[in-house]
């Protein structure tokens, strides 16, 4: 099936119904919640998941599990996606949040194939051995760190989602600090607790989810300058140190074969 919503199709008796859609650039899927659990997988582009408790970035030819219910945003950066709403019933072993993976090149494929099917196909035959297939190869991924939390209070949430928005080398704890009315010393213990980190560990950590929009139409050494490195080398250091990759993986300059899996 092809651009067609979701909530029109949901009613079909299938655990997996495959759906791939075409979104137009900077298009964003306002908050949502699908009753199924959803694998959203980005053929092309970058996509920023939003949920109340975090933000994950999804990168080109990776792909996003969305737990049944959960209310989420997604910002489509020339996005075609391939995507699965599956019956929670049947993925018991789901992750309860958010979760970016890696997506092989067999699971590439099935997806592809998947996303041809009509509604009510065959659960017997050729198309429901792809269906648990696809489920298969879904439960051995790997999660990858593309994601930051977001603080359950009002205030850090509002300082954290402006952060991410426009992020900035040169706030301070002291500036955050300032903005809760609170001192530097008890705001970072209350930000720590309520995500796990540092207010200044999660700002080194947005700033580079920040860079993975951004490689898709600019340099590595344009991008270190805009995020306020001091050179592309302690950019690189510090992009490849959280996510594992350098950032010329996802870099404009032969973007089409850069971000595959090495």
């Amino acid at each position: 099936m092809r651009n067609v919503s979701a909530d029109a199709v949901d009613h079909v008796e299938r655990v997996v119904l495959p759906i791939g859609t075409d979104y137009p650039p900077g298009h964003v899927l306002d908050w949502h919640e699908h009753r199924r659990a959803q694998f959203l997988y980005g053929a092309t582009g970058v996509m920023v998941v939003d949920t109340d408790a975090g933000t994950w970035t999804v990168p080109p030819e990776r792909a996003v599990l969305i737990p049944a219910a959960t209310r989420h945003r997604v910002r489509m950066l020339g996005v075609s996606t391939r995507s699965l709403y599956i019956e929670p019933d049947a993925v018991p072993w789901w992750p309860a949040m958010c979760t970016v993976v890696d997506v092989a090149p067999l699971l590439r494929q099935l997806l592809l194939s998947a996303v041809e099917f009509e509604a009510d196909y065959s659960p017997s035959g050729r198309e429901g051995c792809i269906a648990e297939l696809l489920l298969y190869e879904i439960a051995g991924l790997t999660p990858l760190p593309f994601h930051v939390a977001i603080p359950p209070s009002a205030d850090l949430a509002k300082l954290c989602r402006e952060y991410l928005a426009a992020p900035d080398a040169g706030t301070t704890n002291a500036v955050w600090a300032r903005r809760t009315a609170q001192s530097e010393r008890a705001f970072t213990r209350r930000f720590r607790a309520e995500t796990g980190d540092s207010p200044a560990v999660w700002r080194a950590r947005a700033r580079l989810l920040a860079a993975v929009p951004l490689l898709r139409t600019a340099s590595v050494t344009e991008v270190a300058g805009r995020l306020g490195y001091a050179s592309p080398a302690a950019f690189t250091t510090a992009f490849t140190r959280a996510f594992g990759l350098p950032p010329s993986r996802f870099a404009a300059r032969g973007q089409a074969g850069s971000a595959r899996r090495p």
